[in-house]
Formats: C-alpha cells, sequence, structure tokens
C-alpha cells in the first residue's frame, strides 16, 4: 500500500465507509484533532522525568484509546457495516475516574486555579488537557451535524480532567509546586 493516495490533491480525504470528505470538513477536524493529541501524548512520554515514568504504561494505554477514538470518528454515518470499537463497556472511563480520584487523593489541596506548568512532566501534560479541551469541542461540533460514537466524547471529556489530575500529581512526582493564579478567587470545594 502506498501511503501517497493523491485524494488531498484536491483537497479531499475518504474516510471508513469510502465516503468522500474536504479535509475541512468537521468529521476530518475531529479525527484530526484527536490525532494530535495522541502525537502530543508521544511527547509527553518521550519526556518523562525519572520520577514520572511511572506514568508511562497509562499514557501508552490512552494512545491505543485515542487511536480507538480517532477510528470511531472518521465512520461514515452511512457505514451500517462498521461497528464501534470504542464501547462503554471497555471500562475506560472509569479507568480514567479511577486514576483522577487517585491523583488528586495525592496532591496538595487548592481551592484556585493554578497556572498550567511546573515541572516538564507537568507542563506536557497540561498541553495535552488543551488539546484534549479543542478535541472536545471539534467532536460536539461535530456531533451537531452527524451521529457520533457518544462515547467517545465521554472518553474525551474525562480524559481532559486526566490530564489535569495527572500533570498536577508529576509536580509533586518532580518536587515541584503548583503555581497558583494570583487573582483566582477560591473555585473549588
Amino acid at each position: 500500500m502506498k501511503i501517497y493516495t493523491r485524494t488531498g490533491d484536491k483537497g479531499k480525504t475518504r474516510i471508513i465507509g469510502n465516503d468522500v470528505l474536504y479535509k475541512s470538513a468537521q468529521r476530518i477536524d475531529s479525527y484530526g484533532t484527536v490525532d494530535e493529541l495522541n502525537s502530543l501524548v508521544g511527547v509527553v512520554i518521550a519526556n518523562l522525568s525519572d520520577k514520572t515514568e511511572v506514568l508511562k504504561d497509562e499514557l501508552l494505554e490512552i494512545q491505543q484509546l485515542l487511536f480507538d477514538c480517532g477510528t470511531d470518528l472518521a465512520v461514515s454515518p452511512t457505514d451500517k457495516k462498521h461497528e464501534f470499537i470504542f464501547k462503554d463497556d471497555n471500562g475506560s472511563v472509569d479507568w480514567l475516574e479511577k486514576k483522577i480520584d487517585d491523583y488528586s487523593a495525592k496532591v496538595p489541596v487548592t481551592r484556585k486555579f493554578i497556572l498550567p506548568g511546573g515541572s516538564k512532566t507537568a507542563a506536557n501534560l497540561h498541553m495535552a488537557r488543551t488539546v484534549t479541551r479543542r478535541a472536545e469541542r471539534e467532536i460536539v461540533a461535530l456531533m451537531q451535524e452527524e451521529p457520533i460514537n457518544e462515547f467517545v466524547l465521554k472518553f474525551i471529556n474525562r480524559l481532559s480532567d486526566y490530564f489535569f489530575a495527572a500533570a498536577r500529581f508529576s509536580n509533586v512526582l518532580d518536587g515541584v509546586e503548583d503555581i497558583q493564579y494570583r487573582n483566582s478567587k477560591p473555585v473549588f470545594r
């Protein structure tokens, strides 16, 4: 199989189900942003510190799940043969929630907004959080136009919370304090 198809020369691409869409289509934006996020998670993994290396296996699992999300977003709504990969019964959302709860219990209590950053790992995880939020917005925009796999949206929504919790936990592991936003009033209880 050749890597190039020349379909893109006319600004189009083929999705699962053989529909051909312009590369500017909302569906392409959605799974393209998920792909970007997956690449960013690869950057996070490549730059883990010795102390944050404990996150590697779960970040690799997240990359697998993101590929599943992207695949499901690349399915034409007219394709009745394709069965979605990402299903509620795979337990991924519950797994993320357990990780969020675990990491939240291991970091100092904060009542204020914190600035993205701290250690290199935390800064990269915060970047992943913001790209996840953009992916979520793209998926919601797609959902308003066409049917999607609803479990993808649920997973992506929870994933941004995971990246926030993991970033804060990374700062703890690396011995770096979170920086509170100086103009923040107490917002967390």
